[in-house]
């Protein structure tokens, strides 16, 4: 018996099937070949899912479901069955720890948004059920303001906007999370100056005591070096994750954006924050543009990588990623201020055909803005 064999026969059965069919699944169970909420009904487990109730057919399959069941049917106490009682859930805001407090920041959302639906538009994953599994959920929120929240009395208007969470799972109950919303939208379509809010939010939070993240000092180089080279592929084969950090690091660290015209399709479509839509490289590189001016040391890090599909059917990736920088520069927000900034954010790109065809982009621009003005 070989070493190889030795190791194998200590590992689980799960995480031996799931390695050899990783690139089957991720092929298979997307939300995609779902087509609608109404076909998830309790089934046969199609992916390996020690310690996941039954009922859940594969790892998408649970993640829909779950928010259904929480958020529409209003099922607040399957919390405890779904959470971990240590969960992390973390913001470009601060960190929220614990279920209950997880439990009462739900119960308070419903009440602002009695009629609020979730929908789910995308759910890539990775991971298995023995190291936990990993989903990155882009869903869109909807609903009517007709009670209390942080930013004061009901407006009763109608609200619309996107939101990522990227969960890790472990038997059946979320243990970590990283949420990104689209908060600026949402501050905007409830009829409120962002400045002026963010300004008042930003003194609420100090007063309080609580701590904003911010950064330490941006190096994109060490001292008054260029930023390093990115490594070179270590295979000829297409690697999504070496694609799409690649073009991260040379068009975001590096800043050459001529770049762009490699990684993606002349005319790919782009969604961002504040619900920005753009189409084409040139719409692109001046969203870019955009950032880097009032940031000009702004560096991007990424955090963590998953995806599906194949290269027949084109990959769907999940980057979580950490933008940092210094309010130095004049551009969209305004007189510098000179404080720091360090903003999370997550990006889902559909790649074909070795270029990037579709970018969904989202970081709390809000959130932003509540750190220029502490």
């Amino acid at each position: 018996m070989t070493n190889d064999d030795h190791k194998a026969k200590d590992k689980p059965k799960s995480a031996i099937i799931h390695n050899e069919h990783t690139d089957d699944l991720k092929s298979a169970i997307t939300l995609q070949n779902k087509i609608d909420i109404q076909f998830m009904q309790d089934g046969k487990q199609q992916q390996p899912m020690a310690g996941f109730d039954n009922k859940f057919s594969d790892f998408v399959d649970y993640i829909i479901r779950i928010t259904h069941e929480i958020w529409e049917e209003k099922a607040i106490g399957k919390l405890y069955d779904y959470y971990a009682n240590t969960i992390n859930i973390h913001t470009s805001s601060g960190t929220i720890y614990g279920r209950e407090a997880v439990l009462a920041a739900s119960i308070e959302a419903m009440a602002a948004y009695p009629d609020r639906r979730l929908y789910g538009d995308e759910v890539i994953w990775g991971g298995n059920d023995v190291e936990g599994l990993y989903s990155s959920h882009r869903l869109t929120h909807a609903g009517t303001n007709r009670g209390w929240t942080s930013y004061g009395p009901p407006t009763n208007n109608r609200v619309s906007y996107k939101a990522i969470a990227d969960c890790l799972a472990v038997n059946n109950m979320i243990v970590e999370e990283w949420l990104v919303r689209d908060e600026l939208s949402l501050v905007l379509q409830l009829g409120l100056d962002p400045v002026a809010t963010a300004k008042k939010m930003a003194k609420k939070d100090k007063d309080s005591g609580l701590k904003l993240q911010i950064a330490g000092d941006v190096e994109r180089g060490r001292g008054q070096l260029p930023p390093p080279k990115f490594p070179e592929p270590t295979s000829d084969e297409f690697d999504p994750e070496f694609f799409i950090k690649h073009m991260i690091h040379e068009i975001w660290n590096w800043r050459l954006l001529n770049k762009a015209h490699d990684f993606y399709n002349p005319s790919f479509v782009f969604e961002g924050p504040t619900q920005r839509k753009l189409q084409g490289i040139n719409d692109f590189q001046t969203y870019i543009l955009s950032l880097l001016s009032p940031f000009p040391d702004l560096a991007v890090t990424a955090d963590h990588f998953c995806h599906v599909g194949d290269k027949l059917k084109g990959y769907r990736t999940a980057t979580r990623w950490t933008m940092r920088g210094t309010h130095t520069g004049y551009g969209m927000y305004g007189e510098p201020t000179g404080k720091p900034i360090r903003i999370m954010g997550v990006s889902h790109h559909l790649v074909k055909n070795g270029q990037i065809q579709q970018e969904w982009t989202l970081f709390d621009e809000f959130a932003l803005l509540k750190q220029i003005y502490a």
